[in-house]
């Protein structure tokens, strides 16, 4: 009873959109790590793509009001920092979608670990998603979220964003 009532509730909880990238549910976008039932309540654990996201507050409430309208009155969703988020929990559903939308998924993460001090720009060479060219130029390194950048192919000059690696 308790394994239908998690697997219905998961599949409400997979459903919930981005509220910043509303092409990608919270389950492509890797940040839904788990769904359970503990004493008659739903929670639903989540993680923010970096600190401070502002997102999360809105994630909280789309996932509460989605399973509440589903039928499971009792919610909680709790934060879960470790381990950290990285873009490349971003299933390949969520990439195709990215595309789609006209927004550049993100390449392979930096690899964890010490991260050397490093104020310089940051190097990437993200692929333009209307022509598929390499030859792109970085506009500004944020763009209308903290997670994205904004670039320019210099072959088609369309204007594009960029998730970044994280």
């Amino acid at each position: 009873m308790v394994n239908d009532v998690r697997e219905r509730a998961a599949e409400v909880a997979e459903q919930v959109r981005d509220p910043e990238m509303p092409m990608l549910t919270l389950a492509d976008l890797g940040v839904l790590r788990d769904v359970d039932v503990e004493d008659g309540v739903v929670v639903a654990s989540i993680t923010p793509t970096y600190t401070g996201c502002p997102a999360m507050a809105t994630m909280r409430d789309d996932l509460v009001h989605r399973l509440n309208g589903a039928g499971f009155p009792r919610v909680e969703v709790r934060v879960v920092l470790d381990p950290p988020w990285s873009s490349d929990w971003i299933s390949e559903r969520g990439r195709a979608a990215l595309h789609d939308a006209g927004l550049s998924a993100p390449g392979p993460a930096p690899q964890c670990g010490p991260v050397g001090l490093n104020l310089g720009p940051t190097r990437r060479a993200p692929a333009c998603p209307r022509c598929g060219s390499t030859a792109t130029r970085l506009t500004s390194e944020f763009s209308a979220t903290a997670c994205k950048a904004l670039y320019r192919c210099t072959d088609c000059l369309e204007p594009f964003e960029h998730v970044k690696e994280i």
